[in-house]
């Protein structure tokens, strides 16, 4: 694609259309976001608390993760501290908030993958959505078996009162964030899409399949063209591998299938590395040290198990 010409034509109205698709899908998530939808959330919530026999405290953590994960973690911690749920109700309530958690984000991430995926989103969404929920049906049958039953009272009054929703205030924040998480993506899509399609017109995939075909056997079930998308994931976020992905999408290199088995495997191997970028950290700072680790291991290793069981069927059924 050395014509200046070829280039116009094949890379930059699909890259410019893809821009327009992620910018309107970002400011709508943000806004919802915004507009405090996990509210809604934590109310539809309240009877799983109940479900799940959590203690208040750890009760309303569950319905607060809708909100903060960082707000919720410290609720937990303070209980533990001041003795009113014990270190296995802290592991078992924060593996638990994990659905909440994941709804908080889902809004965003949506409406990333949408465009960027196009008829991919559905079932990549759908496979996260359903590992989430996995997760969660396994802490619920984990928390009737080892915590007492709730006691009356309302979960969602221990939430701290939050002040009225104010329009303009909802519309400056969204904007705020909009300018600082499309800034972002686009210095990851930008270069990623158009080094795909250079990569593509140059051979590189046609090399890298006869290279794996003669020296990495081990490696043959994954397609050529979805080996980039993992790396990618697995050294960046979501959005750089989703960008790749919606580059051989683009351009018919690769089936809908191997492009969501490429992401659920790049998600599962990218979360060792995004649990000590991100979560310990945070967890340091809330809990002591101890357990700090001890919840992130028992977090990664609940989600990826649950990834493993959700990708495991879709291979299989998809």
């Amino acid at each position: 694609m050395s014509d200046p010409l070829t280039f116009v034509q094949h890379v930059l109205p699909p890259l410019v259309r893809l821009l327009c698709f992620i910018s309107l899908g970002i400011l709508m998530g943000i806004f919802i976001e915004n507009l405090r939808w996990s509210t809604f959330m934590a109310r539809l919530a309240t009877p799983l608390v109940r479900l799940a026999h959590l203690q208040p405290v750890a009760g309303a953590s569950f319905a607060m993760a809708f909100f903060s994960g960082i707000t919720a973690n410290s609720m937990l911690a303070e209980g533990f501290a001041q003795k009113k749920i014990t270190r296995k109700e802290v592991i078992i309530s924060n593996l638990f908030n994990s659905l909440p958690i994941y709804f908080l984000h889902l809004p965003t991430m949506t409406m990333i993958a949408a465009p960027l995926l196009k008829q991919a989103a559905p079932a990549y969404i759908g496979l996260t959505l359903g590992a989430a929920c996995l997760r969660t049906c396994v802490m619920v049958i984990c928390c009737r078996l080892f915590l007492p039953p709730l006691p009356e009272g309302c979960v969602t009054c221990e939430l701290p009162h939050s002040e009225p929703l104010n329009l303009r205030k909802v519309v400056l924040t969204t904007l705020s964030r909009f300018a600082k998480r499309m800034q972002r993506i686009a210095i990851i899509t930008v270069p990623i899409y158009i080094l795909v399609f250079f990569a593509s017109d140059l051979g590189v995939f046609t090399w890298l399949e006869t290279t794996i075909a003669t020296h990495a056997r081990i490696l043959s079930w994954v397609p050529t063209q979805a080996l980039g998308v993992i790396v990618l994931q697995i050294s960046g976020e979501f959005s750089a591998g989703a960008a790749a992905a919606g580059a051989l999408l683009e351009n018919g290199l690769i089936s809908v299938k191997a492009i969501v088995l490429a992401l659920v495997v790049g998600n599962i191997l990218s979360s060792p590395m995004r649990a000590f970028r991100h979560q310990l950290p945070v967890y340091a700072g809330i809990f002591k040290p101890g357990l700090a680790l001890q919840l992130i291991a028992a977090n990664q290793g609940l989600r990826i198990g649950s990834l493993i069981a959700v990708g495991s069927l879709y291979a299989m059924w998809g």
